[in-house]
This record gives structure tokens, sequence and C-alpha cells, in this order.
């Protein structure tokens, strides 16, 4: 079964230092994928949760713990999280 991606945000930041990536993505657990730095040399976070509103919760964490401008993407900025 693949993973169906829910939600995406990132933190608007461009720089490869301190560029931030949260997915939410739900195969039979939900997922929650972190992301700091850039696609290639970023360190890469993962939980996984048995309900929607835990990894919400989760994702809340992380997004207010950077401070930064987040953003929700979506359309043809929603990617699939690093695997």
């Amino acid at each position: 079964m693949a993973k169906e991606l829910v939600a995406r945000w990132w933190n608007g930041v461009w720089g490869r230092l301190t560029r931030r990536d949260v997915w939410l993505a739900r195969e039979v657990r939900w997922h929650v994928v972190a992301r700091s730095g850039d696609s290639e040399t970023g360190q890469v976070l993962r939980w996984e949760f048995d309900g929607e509103d835990e990894a919400r919760r989760m994702v809340q964490r992380l997004v207010l713990a950077d401070g930064g401008q987040w953003r929700e993407m979506n359309g043809d900025a929603t990617t699939l999280p690093p695997t």
C-alpha cells in the first residue's frame, strides 16, 4: 500500500542550512516526516502514529518550535516526503 500525502508545510526559507519541511502522510498508520536542511544534505526525522489527531499535534509542535514563517503547501508544491 502506498503512502497518501495528506499535507505538507515549509518554513519559507530557501537556505541550505535553515530550510525546514514537514510532511503528514497516511498509510495504515499516520506518518510525520521532518527535514532540516536541503534535500541533499538535510537531516530527516520520522514518527508514526495510530491516529490523525496525534500526528497533527506533532506537526504543530514541529512548526511552532521553529518560529519561522511556515506555510502549508498544496497543489503542485506537495512533493512526497523523503524515503
